[in-house]
């Protein structure tokens, strides 16, 4: 209570005013996966500072600092696929959290005395960097060298992948040695390998900078190869030992980075911020994808047992907090009935925190130049932020054209959608001049009440939205005068969620109703420092089913029996 001691007039400031409800944002997605790299580059005093992202979730509002952190598209990861669809289809902001670096493969060039020093290294990161592998001739003439992995070194930052047009004050190369010839090839899918590159006349070459000699790489005519990068380390040895020996060595990528995952790595730990488990502590987040669950390491299948494993920790996650939704993708190269049986007998979801798409989409690739399949469900979340950006987060996500779609793995027919749509497989359907569109709204629930997507998703921000508008309230005095500034907040906002439609009923008293008084709170309730408030919500549904009932009419006056007939126009 105030003071009032001396005569004067004394200025008060009393808070009575409603206190306004704000809706959160429902366009939010968390994307969990395999990336080409993550890290962090900053400039502290001068210097470059490289932190690393692995298992660190980072907001990402654009293609350019995805890749920044990142890195580009790479053979073997969905993940970035799935950030780039989900952008393109109208998403504007997004979590990424890469559990897996996916790195260039290499080789090391062995040079006179048989030690490696040269490292041939793969232009695009990503598992079809195993596919290629490097042939020397001429050199210093000496035998064909057996295969061997990678030498593990420091390179300097710019790979020191320089011609003789470098700056520097000298150059000279050992008269002693002559040029070689490095050959690329690529296994093809049929087997045999494929010649993609040849370059003659290569050598090295000692050059004097500022920090001292150093040895590059010099190319015939400037002409570099399009497919590896040749390397030379920070490491101290004579032209003549680095100068590559005849040879033939296949790119490799260390064996750990192609340790299969397991469902520990995609589930991760709340108390380190790791994986799934990781994102609770992101309060903005309202989807959850984990494209690359369907990627399988070289040489292995694809484990249906993890992936329902992760998938199930997942909706549990969503479940447990209560503001999210798990966008679920369908094993890859399944047929309508193989779908169903996974849906029904294997996986057997049952929750409304969780949709499940079906089939796979094929887009542009732009690394390897063809279109590739991959999980939808980055596609899905742009579609599920433009249509809350646009429409509102009533609207039903379905009936929307999927952006970047060039095609679909499996051409679903009306007949094996009938067998689908009843159990919240949620189709991609291909129809002539409209594109490829969402078929499904949908979540995995048996429950009728639970349904739709929208409805969940609308409950989901009605509830968070009076959650974190309503903060006010804890500690206040228990009395009728906060019931009734507790019902008018929420009343007033339900109205504005009321004028946009997302709601079923001609006057707000028909579309909802809030209850706070006696009957609620009672003595022995409020003694244990509750305050208890009911909401009812009316919300609008779908029109999944439209039917037009048409039979043949004789006309006005055409009719003898049933009344008073209507028709046609004014």
């Amino acid at each position: 209570m105030p003071e009032y001691l001396s005569p004067g007039v004394y200025v008060e400031e009393v808070d009575r005013g409603p206190r306004p409800i704000q809706g959160v944002s429902t366009a939010t997605a968390a994307f969990v996966g395999f990336t080409e790299k993550a890290q962090l580059n900053q400039r502290v005093d001068g210097e470059v500072v490289i932190t690393d992202l692995t298992n660190r979730p980072q907001l990402i509002t654009n293609w350019s600092q995805f890749r920044e952190h990142y890195g580009d598209f790479v053979e073997g990861a969905y993940l970035p696929h799935a950030v780039y669809g989900y952008l393109m289809n109208g998403g504007s902001r997004c979590y990424v959290l890469s559990v897996k670096t996916i790195p260039k493969a290499q080789a090391g060039l062995l040079g006179s005395d048989g030690k490696p020093y040269l490292i041939a290294r793969a232009k695009q990161a990503g598992f079809d960097g195993l596919r290629l592998r490097v042939i020397i001739e001429g050199g210093n003439g000496s035998s064909p060298a057996p295969s061997s992995s990678a030498k593990k070194g420091s390179s300097k930052s710019d790979d020191k992948e320089e011609d003789d047009k470098s700056s520097g004050s000298s150059s000279s190369s050992s008269s002693s040695q002559e040029p070689f010839t490095l050959t690329v090839e690529r296994e093809k899918t049929t087997g045999g390998w494929q010649v993609k590159e040849v370059l003659s006349n290569v050598t090295l070459v000692e050059v004097t900078t500022d920090d001292g000699k150093e040895v590059r790489v010099a190319y015939q005519n400037n002409k570099k190869p399009q497919w590896i990068d040749l390397i030379v380390p920070d490491i101290k040895a004579t032209l003549a030992k680095m100068w590559p020996r005849e040879q033939q060595q296949s790119l490799q990528i260390d064996k750990a980075q192609l340790t299969a995952p397991d469902s520990s790595d995609f589930q991760g730990d709340v108390s380190e911020r790791t994986g799934v488990e990781g994102l609770e502590a992101l309060d903005d987040v309202t989807m959850l994808c984990v494209p690359d669950l369907m990627t399988p390491m070289p040489g292995q299948e694809l484990d249906l047992d993890m992936v329902r494993a992760v998938q199930n920790m997942m909706i549990g996650h969503c479940q447990r907090l209560g503001d999210r939704v798990a966008i679920l993708d369908a094993p890859p190269n399944l047929s309508p009935q193989d779908i169903r049986k996974w849906r029904m007998d294997v996986a057997g979801f049952d929750s409304s925190y969780a949709a499940l798409y079906y089939p796979w989409i094929t887009v542009r690739d732009p690394l390897q130049k063809r279109n590739v399949s991959l999980p939808p469900s980055g596609h899905v979340a742009g579609i599920w932020a433009r249509t809350d950006t646009q429409r509102g987060v009533h609207k039903a996500p379905a009936n929307e054209v999927i952006g970047g779609a060039t095609g679909l793995e499996y051409n679903l027919t009306k007949g094996e959608q009938d067998i689908l749509n009843p159990i919240g497989v949620n189709c991609l359907r291909a129809f002539p001049g409209r594109g490829i569109r969402v078929w499904g709204a949908r979540t995995l629930s048996s429950d009728p009440a639970w349904r739709y997507i929208n409805v969940r998703r609308l409950f989901n921000f009605v509830e968070k939205s009076i959650e974190q508008g309503t903060q006010w309230v804890v500690f206040e005095p228990n009395d009728r005068t906060l019931w009734a500034r507790v019902k008018r907040d929420v009343t007033a906002f339900l109205k504005e969620v009321f004028r946009t439609g997302a709601l079923f009923g001609n006057t707000p008293g028909e579309a909802f109703y809030v209850k706070c008084d006696d009957e609620l709170n009672p003595p022995e309730s409020r003694d244990l420092g509750r305050l208890v408030i009911e909401v009812g919500l009316s919300p609008v549904k779908p029109a999944e089913f439209v039917i037009f009932r048409i039979s043949q009419w004789a006309g006005v006056g055409g009719e003898e029996e049933g009344g008073e007939a209507e028709g046609g126009e004014g």
